[in-house]
Order: C-alpha cells, then sequence, then structure tokens
C-alpha cells in the first residue's frame, strides 16, 4: 500500500465513525499535523504511529509476503 492510499483509508475510517481530526490525535496520542499529513499522504509515519491510529480507529496492519 502507497502512503496516499494508507491516508486516504484512515481518513475514511475518521469520517465514517465520525470523529475529527484533533479528536483522533488526542485518542492516538499523536499530533493533529503529524495526522493532517498522514491523511493527505505527505508524512511517512512509522509503524508506531500507525499502529496508535489504526487501534483507535478499529483497523489492523498486516504485513504479507508479496506473490509473484
Amino acid at each position: 500500500m502507497q502512503t496516499k492510499e494508507i491516508g486516504g483509508t484512515i481518513r475514511d475510517r475518521r469520517k465514517e465513525l465520525g470523529i475529527t481530526q484533533p479528536h483522533l490525535a488526542d485518542l492516538a496520542e499523536v499530533s493533529v499535523n503529524t495526522l493532517y499529513k498522514i491523511e493527505r499522504g505527505q508524512n511517512n509515519p512509522t509503524l508506531e504511529v500507525l499502529s496508535k491510529i489504526t487501534d483507535v480507529l478499529g483497523l489492523e496492519l498486516k504485513i504479507e509476503i508479496k506473490k509473484s
């Protein structure tokens, strides 16, 4: 998944749940600026930051082996 796709998924899920960016940032213990940049694909977040955000949103991070 590309950074923009990840950000879009986070943004869509946040909106689906009716959570504002500031509220999600507070719940996930990340800065609003960081969340803003992630949602727009302008940031390359760490796995720790992604894990915090996805936990709050009820999403799951998965690593899979590519099939050729």
